[in-house]
């Protein structure tokens, strides 16, 4: 689910974000190669106003300008995760079991590769998601997700 670009930008970006006062909360990078968009998902325990944006949004270019992590152009975005947050993290995954769930793997698990349903646990390096009743289990591997989020209103 992790790729060394990202975890270059999450080295560098993550102890710039917390200086603010912010949780790198993830980070996307999307888009075509040309100008991709490099999209920061920032949270903190009392939310994230607009004002919280822009001033990540500051500082970052700022060390993103010094480092140079992605040759080119590019679109930076600094927002809230939202109600319907992706979560990047085994540790994020944590937070949220006994929530409802969308997880999409990049190959197939069980015969499927979507799955929506409660969180059950997250252990050894696998979420356990409950699409059912208790029979109902699947054991993804946290190493071929491609995405997890949050259902909202739950």
């Amino acid at each position: 689910m992790r790729d060394q670009r990202l975890e270059r930008l999450t080295a560098v970006l993550g102890p710039v974000v917390g200086s603010l006062g912010c949780e790198l909360w993830g980070i996307e990078l999307a888009g075509p190669s040309k100008r991709p968009v490099l999209r920061l998902y920032i949270d903190a325990d009392a939310g994230i106003s607009l004002e919280d944006c822009e001033r990540v949004s500051r500082q970052v270019s700022v060390v993103l300008e010094v480092e140079d992590p992605i040759p080119g152009e590019y679109v930076l975005e600094v927002s809230s995760p939202g109600m319907d947050r992706r979560l990047f993290t085994e540790e994020q995954c944590a937070r949220y079991i006994g929530e409802q769930v969308r997880v999409r793997a990049a190959e197939l698990v069980g015969g499927r590769r979507n799955f929506s349903g409660e969180l059950v646990a997250v252990r050894d390096g696998d979420l356990v998601i409950r699409t059912g009743g208790e029979e109902d289990e699947y054991v993804v591997p946290f190493a071929v997700l491609e995405r997890v989020r949050v259902v909202p209103g739950n």
